[in-house]
């Protein structure tokens, strides 16, 4: 039910298109997760932090000002035509300047919804564990990045929805390294944190690299390495970055 959550976020993924000066690297549509509310959040819509928030333990969408939550839209049973219409009302606080508009210049797996396409909540064990997930993957990084203080934000990116951050290390070398949690794809059918690296825009090849603590080295479609994310605590997880960066850069 990931599908539900991945389509729920790209109201807030369109809410930084509408409003967001536009970003090469299109950061501007991510989004931050607080492991305390459990709440996927777009980045600050205006000068006021106004903001919107897309609840995992409830399902809903918040709209939020100075951290204070003004107005909820709870999402099962709604249809697209309508949240998108609630979209565009509570946003328009903002300004007439711009507008809210339903528009992604990226595909999703899932094909275009329709006016008439109906949320349906997942079930609350689903829910569950893929906040539970989320919490594990967001506080990892986070400590990961401090200690090796990497300069990285730690961002869900509405399109793979993936919970990830990327740094360039080195300078004579460089390397660029990718590492984060993913959702269930064509690499591994399970949510699975992971490590890659660059040189330039060439895979760094993994046959030679020792074997890690948790997790696996792949060197095929993908290079680099996944651990799949059941049974995994927030202490594995950061054994797992800790020791994949540093191979990989070594």
């Amino acid at each position: 039910m990931e599908n539900m959550m991945h389509l729920a976020a790209q109201y807030l993924a369109t809410a930084g298109i509408s409003f967001l000066e536009k970003k090469k690297d299109d950061s501007h549509t991510n989004l931050g997760f607080d492991a305390n509310t459990g709440y996927l959040e777009t980045w600050p819509l205006n000068d006021d932090g106004f903001k919107i928030a897309l609840d995992y333990i409830q399902f809903s969408l918040h709209w939020i000002i100075n951290d204070t939550t003004r107005m909820t839209l709870h999402l099962d049973g709604k249809s697209h035509r309508e949240i998108v219409e609630w979209m565009g009302e509570v946003t328009k606080t903002l300004g007439a300047s711009k507008s809210y508009s339903y528009k992604l210049h990226y595909e999703l797996p899932y094909g275009l919804m329709t006016d008439n396409f109906v949320f349906t909540k997942p079930p609350q064990d689903d829910l569950d564990k893929m906040l539970g997930y989320r919490k594990i993957a967001q506080l990892a990084l986070e400590s990961v990045a401090d200690k090796m203080a990497l300069s990285t934000t730690i961002r869900v990116w509405p399109h793979h929805f993936d919970t990830g951050g990327y740094e360039i290390i080195g300078t004579s070398d460089p390397i660029g390294v990718g590492f984060g949690m993913a959702i269930p794809d064509t690499i591994i059918d399970d949510y699975y944190l992971y490590t890659s690296g660059y040189r330039g825009h060439d895979s760094i090849d993994t046959s030679e690299f020792d074997a890690i603590t948790y997790g696996d080295w792949m060197n095929e479609d993908f290079k680099g390495a996944v651990l799949p994310m059941k049974n995994v605590d927030e202490a594995m997880a950061i054994t797992f970055f800790n020791e994949s960066i540093r191979k990989i850069v070594q």
